[in-house]
């Protein structure tokens, strides 16, 4: 790692995409990730590039990186396993329509592209929602990657471009600096921290703290969902600050598989899959498609999402530390805003302006 402009540690979806848009600047960059780049919780999330609107600066951190990866799928969307099916948000009852409508106008403020359904074309596009419900809302510009093909990806590219990798542990980091586990010093003028839940580790002061969830994914059912369906009632839930909770959120991948998500828990790093949250998360997934039940579930695995208190990355400088900036704490939106991260963080390295207020994500509202 001589002479190197930045040292980026993790490999994960964030931090490939932040080597990308530094190399990309003419930087040199080497990557440091203690396991297989892609494989944390880049590894074991949905994949989702979805619109957020829980507030100003999520919104344009969402929208901004949605329009980053349809340039970057391009024309080769099949390299990412990219799939364009948008979401519909599921609402269960009037109040929730009335949270669709609100959602709508927001959206649409933004210019985004969204379309609210009665509930005769909520279930012309999804026939195996359970009866009753009240209709929703599809937002057609979301979409999904599989994860780690896109972070290997971006890796790839800074490569191309003279980035170098290293698979070791990070013991410590210091001004300029970071320490590994053999106890081996290594300097550059910037460190990014880019780790996800295990930046706390690294930097106690860090308000970041691990959500763990479970997802599990079916045999081959092509056709049996046609878009991610979300219930409005997750954005209680993906955004509690304590207390465990599942919402209902399905995928269809291209592979003809079925995604089913989500849950949250904190206070744990146990990353073993737990029957009881399983099943709960499940069970309550067929009360929105009741057919579920009946197909074939291959697999589970959990992962650790990096939260922050008030739900936003922590994009910026480190305000007490010296050479050392942060793109952290994306918790369960850090495949949808990788790239934005990325472009943030870049530009502000390199004093450039930036295509939205970098403010709301700078790691000194915190005071650490």
């Amino acid at each position: 790692m001589n002479n190197t402009d930045v040292i980026v540690v993790g490999a994960g979806i964030v931090g490939a995409a932040c080597a990308d848009a530094l190399s990309e600047r003419g930087l040199r960059v080497a990557v440091i990730e203690q396991d297989i780049a892609g494989g944390g919780a880049t590894a074991a999330g949905m994949g989702h590039l979805v619109v957020m609107d829980d507030n100003a600066a999520e919104l344009a951190l969402s929208a901004y990186s949605v329009s980053l990866w349809n340039d970057l799928v391009g024309e080769r969307p099949q390299r990412h396993e990219y799939s364009g099916c948008g979401t519909i948000w599921v609402a269960a009852d009037e109040e929730e329509m009335d949270a669709a409508r609100v959602k709508a106008q927001t959206l649409s403020a933004y210019g985004i592209t969204c379309e609210l359904l009665s509930p005769a074309a909520l279930y012309a596009r999804e026939p195996q929602l359970r009866a009753g419900l009240a209709g929703g809302l599809l937002v057609k510009g979301d979409g999904l990657v599989y994860p780690p093909k896109s972070a290997r990806i971006l890796l790839d590219r800074a490569m191309r471009r003279g980035a170098t990798t290293k698979r070791a542990a990070v013991s410590a980091i210091e001004d300029h600096g970071v320490v590994l586990a053999d106890g081996t010093r290594h300097q550059a003028q910037h460190i990014v921290l880019a780790a996800g839940s295990r930046s706390s580790a690294l930097l106690p002061e860090l308000p970041v703290q691990p959500k763990k969830g479970h997802i599990a994914i079916t045999d081959r059912y092509p056709g049996f969902v046609r878009h991610q369906l979300v219930e409005l009632g997750y954005i209680k839930s993906a955004h509690a600050a304590s207390g465990d909770s599942v919402a209902f959120n399905l995928q269809p991948r291209p592979t003809g598989q079925v995604l089913i998500g989500s849950s949250r828990q904190f206070d744990t790093i146990d990353t073993a899959v737990e029957p009881a949250m399983l099943q709960r998360m499940l069970r309550h997934a067929t009360t929105f498609t009741p057919a579920l039940a009946q197909l074939n579930v291959l697999r589970c695995w959990t992962g650790l999402r990096a939260a922050t208190p008030d739900g936003l990355p922590l994009i910026g400088p480190h305000p007490a530390r010296r050479g050392l900036w942060l793109a952290t704490g994306h918790e369960g939106l850090g495949i949808t805003t990788s790239l934005a991260t990325a472009q943030l963080l870049a530009g502000q390295m390199q004093g450039e302006s930036t295509r939205i207020p970098i403010n709301p994500y700078l790691p000194r509202r915190f005071h650490v």
